[in-house]
This record gives structure tokens, sequence and C-alpha cells, in this order.
């Protein structure tokens, strides 16, 4: 009830002065850790052999990891499907025809001409402080390396009591006529962790004790707990194909009570954002699939000239050793529509 009280009738910046966030650069690694008083926060991973920049993984105040460890390190009892969930991320199904969203090392390299990559290009900001501001450019590029679209991502990391708070800004630009066709595969994901994801009694491939996937699917929902909460009160697996202004995944992770939220900002497109949040552990903001999500009762088809710039914001909450009502998200949801 203190951190409640806090969030509901104290000014936010003043707050955050009370946590110091760092940035350590390991070129060599192509890899920047953010902590936030001396404990990890995440890592902004950015090598050429991924497909797409992310953060992973995303760790609690409470010093719980909230991302799936697939494929980069996984974990015991972990499910093997879609590896290209990856941490925290951002991009689409559908961009001049290519799907960047689907793109992993797992392609078959005859398909790859099929995909499209977002590459790291330059850091224009690193700044320590009460908020921690990484700025970055990368490139969406087709298999030929051309580039579509020029990418200026900001991230703004802090801390709030027990809460921890990204604020992510994405501007895209078009480098030539770019089409974003409604495709349910998008927009900003999130993979979390196998306690997070709802009881599933259908057999899955898990990750066995070396750290391989199993020879046979298996059922097994052992610490599986998860849901899911929209703005809409919808809850589950009801989340899926709808709208909201925000959504929170909340659990247990071993006796930890932690909770991931996504806030959508009102100067977004397609705002309200529809919601890919599926029960295996997927949890994605999709503004421009719309056709997908309604039935094909709204179209969007996206799109943007040469030239021509758009800009998604979005807001993620990490919270452990307890959980964050309704009323502190909505305050945090204020505040961040007026950035």
């Amino acid at each position: 009830m203190i951190l409640l009280s806090m969030l509901l009738s104290t000014d936010l910046s003043a707050q955050l002065h009370r946590s110091e966030v760092k940035f350590i650069h390991d070129e060599s690694a192509s890899t920047i850790k953010i902590s936030v008083d001396g404990e990890p926060f995440t890592t902004y991973h950015y090598s050429d052999d991924l497909e797409k920049p992310l953060l992973y993984p995303l760790i609690t105040s409470s010093g719980t990891e909230l991302t799936r460890g697939y494929p980069i390190d996984p974990r015991p009892g972990e499910r093997v499907d879609h590896p290209h969930h990856m941490g925290l991320w951002l991009n689409y199904g559908n961009v001049n025809g290519l799907d960047f969203w689907n793109n992993s090392k797992h392609i078959n390299p005859e398909k790859k001409d099929h995909y499209g990559k977002i590459v790291h290009k330059e850091i224009l900001k690193m700044e320590d402080g009460a908020t921690g501001n990484l700025v970055v450019t990368a490139q969406w590029i087709d298999a030929a390396e051309k580039p579509l679209l020029e990418e200026q991502t900001s991230y703004r990391f802090s801390q709030l009591g027990k809460l921890r708070i990204i604020d992510r800004s994405t501007t895209l630009t078009a480098l030539e006529d770019v089409d974003m066709h409604d495709n349910k595969e998008g927009m900003l994901g999130v993979r979390v962790a196998r306690q997070l994801e709802l009881p599933d009694d259908s057999p899955q491939y898990l990750v066995d004790a070396s750290g391989n996937r199993s020879e046979e699917k298996i059922v097994n929902n052992e610490g599986v707990n998860g849901n899911y909460l929209s703005s809409n009160g919808k809850e589950g697996d009801d989340v899926w194909g709808t709208r909201g202004t925000w959504v929170k995944m909340y659990g247990k992770i071993a006796d930890d009570p932690v909770s991931i939220t996504i806030i959508d900002h009102p100067e977004n497109p397609g705002y309200p954002t529809y919601w890919h949040a599926r029960g295996y552990g997927l949890f994605a903001a999709n503004p421009l699939g719309q056709s997908a999500f309604s039935k094909k009762k709204e179209v969007l088809n996206f799109s943007l000239k040469k030239g021509e710039s758009t800009n998604f914001k979005y807001r993620i909450l990490l919270h452990g050793g307890g959980t964050i009502s309704k009323e502190a998200i909505k305050e945090l949801e204020k505040k961040f529509a007026t950035m």
C-alpha cells in the first residue's frame, strides 16, 4: 500500500531521484548493460548475428527474470517454440511484403529472401542518471541489405519503489514508399517466462535439464500460473484480439509475485492498440493488424510515402515483490500520455 500511495499521490519525477541508472557498454559483445542502484535491469543486444536489436532479460527490482530464456539461455521446463521470440523487441510481419517478425536463425536459407532484418547502426546518446537515457539508430533492410526504413529509438529507464519503468519511443522514416499491410504478427512484443504463461494441458516440447529439447511432447504445468488483465476488463485468453490502452500479465515466479504491463500511447497509429496476447507467453501490442483481429470489420493498411515518418511510444512496467493495482497503472498511463 505504501508504493501505491506514492504512485497515486506523489510526483513521479521526484521519486525517480531515489535510484541511479547506469550503462556499461561492451563493444566487443555488442551489448549495453543497464543497472539500477548497482542491480541488473536489462541488456540491450545489437549484434549483427541477431535479426533485430532487443532487450534481454527483463529483470524486476526483486531480481526475478520475467523473460523466457530460450533460445538465448534455455532454462529447464521452457517451451522451445517460436525461436524469434526473444526478450523485448519491435518489428512487424509485413513490410513491403517482407516478414520481419518471424525471421530467425532457424529459417531455411533458401527462404531468407522473404524476410527482413533490423540492423543496429549507431548509439547517439547514453546518459546515466535518475532516468537513464539511451538513444540508438537502426535500419530495416531486405535480404539484399537494401534499407527500407530508418529507425531512431529512445529508451528511458527508471525505477520508482519496487516498480521499474521502460519508456520506448521509436520513430520510423521511410527511405522509399513503404506499405505495412494488416498482419497479426506485430509489433511491440515480449516473450515471458514459462511461469507467466496461462496453464495449458496440451503436450509441448520442453527444455530438459541439459538444455536440450525433450524427445517427446510433455504435459507439465508445474509453476505455470500466469494471467492477463486488460484495461477493458477482459482476462486470460479473452484479451487476444481486443483493443485496450494497457494490459498487465501477472503471476508468481517461485515465491515472487510479479507482473509486466504494457501501456499504449494516445498518439500512436491505431490507438487504442489491439493485443496479440497469447496464453503460451507471447505478449504483444499490435496497432497495425486491425483486419486480422477484427475479422476484416476494420482495415488499416498503414503506409508511409518516401520521407514520411511515424512514431510508436510504449511504456513497459516491471513489478516484483508484489503486484501493481489498476489505479496505479491508470495514474502512470496518464503521466505517459503527456510525454
